[in-house]
């Protein structure tokens, strides 16, 4: 009897301590996350990015550490001037993402929508010679990604932004790209930064372009 509550405590000790390195885990990567996130400094940005490196080498093993990584990648690359280091920046992005996607077993909605900004990513490098192959991926993910959830608000901010930075001339502007953000909105409302295995990023993002295409148009 004395060995088997010794092995019932030894169970719950470890127990408890589990659900407190993961608290600790998730703490730790949403407090990198918004501090990369909320930045618009690039030096802020980098040096938070480089935080999360760390923590996707540190947590291999947990889907989210390579996700958040990756997304912090890819935004980089949008923020980079020289172009060499925006194609290193979207390759790293790819090769997070893929990890994320590896580690979780399947793709979700919250992968293809990554996967539409990495390939996006790509494309804004170069867009005269990678729009057919990069746009298309773009696109097929973001379709996907409708396919699996219809109600991810990041689907219609990523749909919205590449509205926003299309020429008038090939259907794209402020008021092509508005329906999109007014979707995102409402869909974001819904959503809270509780979990970071239920990613939220976009809404700070989309109140911006939303007073973007609401306010004069001077295009």
């Amino acid at each position: 009897m004395t060995r088997y509550i010794l092995l019932t405590a030894a169970a719950a000790f470890m127990y408890v301590n589990s659900c407190q390195a993961q608290a600790d885990y998730n703490e730790t990567l949403k407090k990198t996350f918004l501090s990369f996130d909320t930045t618009q400094d690039m030096q802020k940005k980098m040096d938070a990015s480089n935080k999360l490196a760390l923590i996707a080498k540190k947590y291999n093993k947990e889907w989210t550490a390579h996700y958040y990584n990756a997304y912090s990648k890819a935004q980089l690359s949008y923020m980079e001037k020289d172009e060499a280091k925006r194609d290193a920046y979207a390759d790293e992005a790819n090769s997070e993402a893929l990890e994320a996607v590896s580690i979780l077993g399947k793709e979700t909605d919250e992968t293809y929508v990554l996967g539409a900004m990495v390939a996006n990513a790509k494309m804004a490098v170069d867009p005269k010679n990678r729009w057919q192959k990069y746009g298309k991926m773009f696109d097929e993910n973001l379709e996907k990604a409708k396919a699996a959830n219809e109600n991810n608000p990041r689907i219609y901010y990523l749909k919205g932004t590449s509205k926003f930075f299309t020429p008038k001339m090939w259907g794209g502007g402020k008021k092509a790209a508005l329906p999109y953000f007014e979707k995102a909105e409402g869909l974001f409302a819904k959503e809270n930064d509780a979990d970071m295995a239920k990613p939220f990023w976009g809404k700070m993002q989309t109140q911006f372009f939303l007073q973007q295409c609401k306010g004069e148009d001077k295009e």
